[in-house]
């Protein structure tokens, strides 16, 4: 019996998702400090695509305007994953991956002024829901993990900036495109910040001119080809047979992939205490609440692929 086109997208998206949650992993298993890891990911993805006559055609397309407002997002990306893999090693893959579920409360506030659409207090009322969690969270990691709880926190914070200025230039560019200017600009800002990163931030900075070794490499090759790439090729594809509520349902489940991952992989439920888990019950119970509540809003197609290419997961639809 050969499978719908609806059901096979189903199965992609929730394939995409997978991979999303082992970006995590990775960056846990990676031994380089989260400048270089960051910076070698975005640089091998940037080559990747560059590799694509699409791409280039695209970017002649775009308006010098354009282009410069894409780049700055991209310095947004770079600073999500810069904070992102930096939480991971200041504390671990399942607090980084609960923090990143934070997004909502951020957008909730931001995305009406960076957006330009109406501000909803029922998003708000969401955003506020989370915080009982967040403090139960705080309080079930160790002491030496705390910081990674902020740095974790900031991460989200940068989803919700660059999520929501991207779905403000939907649809002006081609998403290859789009992903390949944003992160070529990350790649560009993060190589800037490295001499002065031991200055700022000396638990982020690492040497970039440093060829990782072997194992490491392997892992940024999986990272960058295995949990960016082919995600994002597969959900593009995805997305024209889902509903915006559909997609939001299943990337909800990415903190969940990353933790039952951290576990089974990782073995991380030995760091952390059951009060830590309870938080993360709550932030995901008002996480998958917000889509339900707020479907007759979301009854139409994905429009804003873009997002995809940068963000994994976050922030997906509206």
């Amino acid at each position: 019996m050969s499978m719908t086109p609806h059901a096979k997208a189903q199965l992609q998206i929730h394939f995409c998702v997978l991979l999303w949650g082992f970006t995590a992993i990775l960056g846990k298993l990676i031994t380089l400090p989260a400048l270089p890891l960051v910076w070698w990911r975005m640089l091998l993805v940037v080559v990747a695509l560059a590799l694509l006559p699409r791409v280039w055609r695209g970017l002649r397309a775009m308006s010098p305007r354009l282009v410069l407002a894409y780049a700055g997002i991209g310095a947004l990306v770079a600073l999500h994953w810069l904070t992102f893999y930096g939480a991971i090693k200041l504390a671990n893959a399942s607090v980084a991956a609960t923090c990143i579920a934070l997004a909502p409360a951020f957008t909730s506030v931001l995305e009406p002024w960076l957006a330009r659409r109406p501000f909803s207090a029922r998003e708000l009322a969401f955003g506020v829901a989370v915080l009982p969690g967040v403090a139960l969270v705080v309080g079930g990691v160790p002491d030496g993990m705390r910081l990674g709880v902020v740095v974790g926190a900031v991460s989200a914070l940068f989803v919700a900036l660059f999520g929501s200025l991207n779905k403000r230039l939907v649809e002006h560019g081609d998403p290859l495109t789009v992903t390949a200017l944003e992160l070529g600009a990350g790649t560009l800002l993060l190589t800037l910040l490295a001499p002065v990163m031991p200055m700022l931030f000396p638990a982020f900075a690492g040497d970039l001119l440093i060829v990782p070794g072997l194992r490491d490499g392997a892992y940024l090759l999986a990272l960058s080809l295995l949990c960016t790439l082919l995600p994002f090729a597969l959900s593009l594809v995805a997305l024209r047979h889902l509903t915006a509520y559909g997609v939001q349902l299943v990337t909800n489940l990415e903190p969940i992939y990353a933790i039952l991952l951290a576990i089974l992989l990782l073995g991380e439920q030995r760091e952390l205490t059951p009060l830590f888990y309870l938080g993360v019950a709550i932030i995901l119970i008002a996480v998958f609440l917000h889509p339900l509540l707020e479907r007759r809003k979301s009854a139409g197609t994905v429009h804003h692929p873009e997002v995809l290419g940068t963000s994994e997961a976050k922030n997906l639809v509206d």
